[in-house]
């Protein structure tokens, strides 16, 4: 096994396990969230969720372990999230072919893609989003440590835009639902 694939099991056992700690179980959360994650790993969850969607961002990793560690409000906001959604709108369809341009293409030789994400860097540190310059640095990390071929693979996968997904239609149903109640 290499080191792609262990961090892809790893990760999705922990992906498992930050689920588990969603559910309203008061003070038993931190206990069930652990035993999520060791029953991915052990019964096979975490093999199937890997075939399945392939190895995670470390930007997702690094959110389901702020998740099992309690970090309360998530930093993916349903307005990030919508950003997110309309990056993938984009992004995808052109990296899939639909398009002369391949973004997923410069994750290869990433200068520029590096050089694009400076004044992101930049922005974040500014506007005092700690968190989120962190968890780019990790992803930055991740990808030169050689874990991942291309650096889209270390900032996102499909499964977070899934999740941004769920965010946002979240976010519109309790709009809604208010917007009835009143």
């Amino acid at each position: 096994m290499n080191l792609t694939a262990a961090y892809g099991l790893l990760a999705h056992g922990l992906l498992f396990g930050a689920l588990a700690a969603l559910l309203p179980l008061g003070i038993l959360r931190q206990r069930a969230a652990l035993l999520a994650t060791a029953t991915a790993l052990l019964v096979g969850i975490a093999p199937a969720l890997h075939g399945l969607f392939g190895t995670p961002s470390a930007t997702l990793l690094q959110l389901a372990i702020l998740q099992l560690a309690g970090r309360e409000p998530s930093p993916l906001t349903p307005r990030l999230a919508g950003g997110l959604l309309v990056f993938a709108m984009i992004f995808y369809p052109l990296a899939a072919g639909w398009g002369s341009f391949d973004p997923y293409a410069l994750g290869y030789q990433p200068l520029a893609l590096l050089a694009a994400l400076l004044p992101v860097g930049l922005a974040l540190g500014w506007r005092g989003r700690h968190l989120w310059l962190g968890i780019l640095g990790i992803d930055l990390l991740a990808y030169a440590s050689g874990l991942f071929a291309n650096l889209w693979d270390a900032l996102v996968d499909p499964l977070l835009v899934l999740i941004a997904a769920v965010l946002v239609v979240r976010r519109g149903v309790v709009r809604l639902i208010a917007a009835r109640n009143r």
